[in-house]
């Protein structure tokens, strides 16, 4: 099993799990139960699983969010939802969005169910200790129904690989909006506008990240990424790689080579049926 292998099963699995937060499903249902649309609606929903935590532990798990947006929503969040809630409309969005996304008969489709079961295998291997987020949605009640359990499983993969991501940067000495910045920078992932606007960062935060990362040898006069820079993310990106493979090596070379593909195709239908707006990912040119 290499790190590549594992690398390409997130890749196609991992949309599966973060359509949810750009469902117009996920914001209908969080309204209802009081929580404010946009910035609120994701931090409570993607936190819930640790509970009523305060604004710090929320900061310290997601990273590349502004502490300062963070605060502004959480602990806030909890007296118009409590996290039970929260995560009872989130399992309500996920069922619609996926059914609006991958079809009204993915509860049917055997691929779904051999993909969650897959995934199931896999997270056998993710181990929470140092793992925050994911430990606490891996207390959660898996669903019974394939495609829910096929999300929750691509839910316990993404954060157990995140968690990780987040020792990697602290490891590389770049605070949140340093390793946003130098994502951005690489052409991949968000753009930097849906970045700075979605993480809760000024023009002018920005601009002294960068001009922090130019002092470093980082960054070069027009903020792309010089050869120093480069050299960074992709030793970032391989410290996640391999804190992130367990659960591919205790799926085994098949089995991730599988789930990679039937991954791949689910996703490409759900991008197809409008799962992700546009502007929100760069493209390499």
């Amino acid at each position: 099993m290499t790190l590549t292998a594992a690398r390409h099963c997130n890749s196609a699995l991992n949309p599966l799990h973060s359509l949810i937060y750009f469902a117009p499903e996920a914001e209908r249902e969080f309204t209802a139960i009081g929580l404010e649309p946009g910035g609120m609606a994701y931090l409570a929903s993607r936190s819930a699983a640790m509970g009523a935590v305060g604004a710090g532990v929320v900061a310290a798990t997601f990273y590349n969010f502004n502490p300062a947006l963070i605060a502004r929503h959480i602990p806030r969040a909890w007296q118009a939802a409590a996290p039970a809630a929260v995560l009872d409309a989130r399992w309500r969005a996920v069922e619609a969005a996926l059914c609006r996304v991958l079809g009204e008969d993915a509860a049917d489709d055997p691929e779904v169910a051999e993909a969650a079961a897959l995934a199931t295998t896999a997270t056998e291997a993710c181990a929470a200790p140092g793992r925050p987020l994911y430990a606490a949605h891996a207390d959660l009640d898996a669903p019974k129904a394939p495609q829910l359990a096929l999300w929750h499983c691509a839910a316990l993969l993404r954060e157990h690989r995140g968690d990780g991501h987040i020792a990697a940067l602290a490891g590389a000495g770049l605070d949140g909006i340093e390793a946003l910045i130098t994502h951005t920078a690489t052409g991949q992932g968000m753009t930097r506008e849906f970045a700075c606007a979605s993480r809760g960062w000024s023009r002018q935060e920005w601009t002294a990240g960068c001009e922090r990362l130019r002092e470093r040898g980082l960054l070069d006069a027009d903020d792309a990424l010089t050869p120093a820079g480069t050299a960074l993310r992709h030793d970032i990106e391989e410290t996640t790689d391999r804190l992130a493979a367990d659960p591919y090596r205790h799926l085994g070379e098949t089995g991730t080579a599988r789930l990679t593909e039937i991954g791949a195709r689910l996703t490409r239908t759900a991008v197809a049926n409008g799962a992700f707006p546009a502007g929100v990912f760069a493209t390499r040119g």
